[in-house]
C-alpha cells in the first residue's frame, strides 16, 4: 500500500508538471493568435459594416468625473478632450469590470511572479506602487487651485467610452444582428415590438391566487429551458397548481434581448429582471433558485428585496473569498479561468474570459450556427437526446457573454462579501446551498466559503455530480429537495 500510495503522488507530481509546461506552450501561442485575430476582425468589421468595432485591445483612457455636474465626464487622451452626458439612471462606471481591459498576457504573468521571487529571495524591501492603471474602487480626489470642484480621477478603456457614447446618444451603432451573431428567428425573436424592452420569461402554475411564487435564475451561457426542461415536468401537481414559476432567459442569452450597446453590467441584469418578472407579474412574496452566475443575481436580489425572498437556493456558487492585498477582480478571474488546459472545463472557460477576440471566433463557429450543430445531434443521436442544453450553449452573442462574465462573474467581487453579510444579518429567509462533489469549474471550497459568511446556510455537497449534473440526470431528486424547502419555509 505504501508503494503504491507513493507512485500515485510521483504520477500526480508528473501530471501537475506536464499540465503546467503544456499550458504554458498553449497560451503563449493564444496570446499571439488572439492579436492576429484582432486585426482580421477589424478589417472584416470594416468591409461588412463600414465601421471599425471597438475591442478592449484599445488603450485606456482617463475618465474624470466631476462631482457636481450632474452626470457629465471628461474624456482625455494625449492632449484631446471631449465632454460626454452621462445619464446617471443608466449606467454607474464603478459597474465595469477591469479585467475587460487589463488582462496580461502569461508570459508576463509569470515574467512578474519570477522577479517577485527574486526581490523576496534578495530581501530587497522597496515599496513600489503601481500607478499604471488607476481602478474606479481606487479613485484620486483632486481639488482645483481655487478651492472648488472636487473631481475623481481613474483610468477607462476606450471601447467603454465609445459605447457610453452610443448608449447615451440614443443611436444604434451597429447592425442587429453583427455579422458575426445568429441571425435565426429563436435569437432575434426579441428585435421588435415590446419584446425588445422585457425578458423572455416562461411562467408555469397559476396566473392568480398562486401561494408564491418562484424565480428561476440560470447560469452562464445557458437559458431558461436549464430548468423548464428539467425541474418543471417534475413538481408535483401540488407544487404546479400552488406555487408560480417563473424561469427568465437572462439579458443576452436565449430568447431575451440582446442589445449590441450593452454593457451588460450588474445593474443592467437586476433591472431587466425587474421589469421583466416582478413589476409586471405583481410579485411581492417569492423564492429564489439559482445556478452558478445566477447565484450574483440572487444575493444581488434578495438584498434588494429583503422583506419579500422567502427562501434562497443556491446552486454552485461563485464566490471566493478574496486574500488581503489581492485586487478582487483579477484575484477571481484567474481563480474562475486559470489558463491551465486541464481540466477541459478550466481551458474552456479560460479561453472565454481571456481571449476577446478568440472567443468571438468560437461564437462564430459556433453560436451563429447552432442549428446545423443541433440538427447533426439530433441526427447522430437518432432524436433520442434533447438538445436543451445545447439551445442554452449556444444562444447568445459574444458581445453577451464577453461582458456578461466579466462584469458579473469578475467584477463583484467586491461586493459578494457585503451581498453575503447582508443575507446574514438582515434576512431571516432560509438559505439552502448544493454542490457537486465533482465540479471542476467552481470547487466545493465555494459553497463552504459561502456557510462561513452565513453560518446558517444549509450546505448539501452531492457525490460524483458536477458543474451541471448537480441538476441535469438528478431533476426529480432536486424537484423533491425544493419542495421540501418551500414547504417548509410556508409552513
Amino acid at each position: 500500500m505504501g508503494s503504491l500510495s507513493k507512485t500515485r503522488r510521483i504520477l500526480g507530481i508528473v501530471g501537475s508538471v506536464l499540465n503546467e509546461v503544456i499550458s504554458f506552450i498553449v497560451f503563449s501561442f493564444l496570446d499571439i493568435l488572439d492579436v492576429l485575430l484582432c486585426v482580421i476582425y477589424k478589417v472584416f468589421d470594416f468591409f461588412i459594416e463600414a465601421e471599425w468595432k471597438p475591442c478592449y485591445c484599445s488603450s485606456t483612457k482617463e475618465v474624470i468625473t466631476n462631482i457636481n455636474s450632474h452626470g457629465k465626464i471628461l474624456v482625455s487622451e494625449k492632449g484631446e478632450s471631449k465632454i460626454v452626458s452621462l445619464c446617471s439612471t443608466t449606467l454607474q462606471l464603478d459597474d465595469i469590470s477591469d479585467t475587460l481591459y487589463t488582462r496580461s498576457s502569461l508570459v508576463s504573468d509569470i515574467s512578474k511572479t519570477t522577479v517577485k521571487e527574486l526581490k523576496k529571495l534578495k530581501k530587497v524591501d522597496h515599496d513600489h506602487k503601481r500607478n499604471t492603471i488607476k481602478y474606479s474602487s481606487r479613485s484620486e480626489r483632486i481639488v482645483n487651485k481655487n478651492g472648488g470642484s472636487v473631481r475623481s480621477t481613474f483610468t477607462i478603456n476606450s471601447t467603454i467610452v465609445e459605447m457610453l457614447q452610443e448608449k447615451i446618444g440614443g443611436s444604434q451603432a451597429h447592425p442587429i444582428p453583427r455579422w458575426s451573431d445568429c441571425d435565426c428567428k429563436t435569437c432575434n425573436s426579441w428585435s421588435s415590438g415590446f419584446s425588445k424592452e422585457t425578458l423572455f420569461v416562461k411562467a408555469q402554475g397559476p396566473k392568480d391566487h398562486a401561494k408564491e411564487d418562484v424565480l428561476f435564475i440560470h447560469g452562464f451561457i445557458s437559458s431558461s429551458s436549464f430548468w423548464t426542461e428539467t425541474l418543471f415536468p417534475n413538481f408535483s401537481d401540488v407544487t404546479k397548481s400552488s406555487y408560480r414559476l417563473l424561469a427568465v432567459d437572462l439579458l443576452g442569452f436565449g430568447r431575451s434581448p440582446k442589445p449590441t450597446d450593452s454593457l451588460y453590467t450588474l445593474r443592467d441584469h437586476i433591472d431587466m429582471i425587474e421589469r421583466s418578472v416582478i413589476e409586471p407579474y405583481k410579485v411581492k412574496s417569492f423564492h429564489i433558485v439559482a445556478h452558478s452566475l445566477g447565484c450574483i443575481l440572487a444575493l444581488a436580489l434578495a438584498v434588494k428585496y429583503p422583506g419579500s425572498v422567502k427562501s434562497l437556493t443556491l446552486l454552485a456558487p461563485p464566490y471566493f473569498p478574496v486574500p488581503k492585498g489581492e485586487n478582487p477582480t483579477q484575484y477571481v478571474l484567474r481563480r474562475v479561468a486559470p489558463r491551465r488546459v486541464w481540466p477541459m472545463i478550466a481551458f474552456g472557460s479560460s479561453i472565454a474570459a481571456w481571449y476577446e477576440h478568440i472567443s468571438r471566433t468560437i461564437c462564430l463557429l459556433i453560436c451563429k450556427n447552432h442549428r446545423c450543430w443541433e440538427f447533426l445531434t439530433k441526427l447522430i443521436t437518432r432524436n433520442r437526446m434533447k438538445t436543451y442544453l445545447i439551445e442554452g450553449f449556444m444562444c447568445h452573442t459574444h458581445n453577451a457573454a464577453w461582458h456578461t462574465l466579466h462584469n458579473i462573474i469578475c467584477g463583484t467581487a467586491g461586493k459578494l462579501e457585503s451581498y453575503l453579510d447582508a443575507v446574514n444579518n438582515q434576512l431571516k429567509c432560509d438559505v439552502n446551498i448544493f454542490h457537486g462533489l465533482d465540479d471542476e469549474l467552481l470547487p466545493v471550497e465555494c459553497s463552504l466559503a459561502v456557510q462561513t459568511r452565513i453560518p446558517r446556510a444549509n450546505v448539501k455537497v452531492i457525490e460524483k455530480k458536477d458543474h451541471i449534473t448537480i441538476v441535469v440526470g438528478r431533476q426529480q431528486s432536486f424537484a423533491r429537495d425544493l419542495e421540501d424547502i418551500w414547504k417548509k419555509t410556508s409552513g
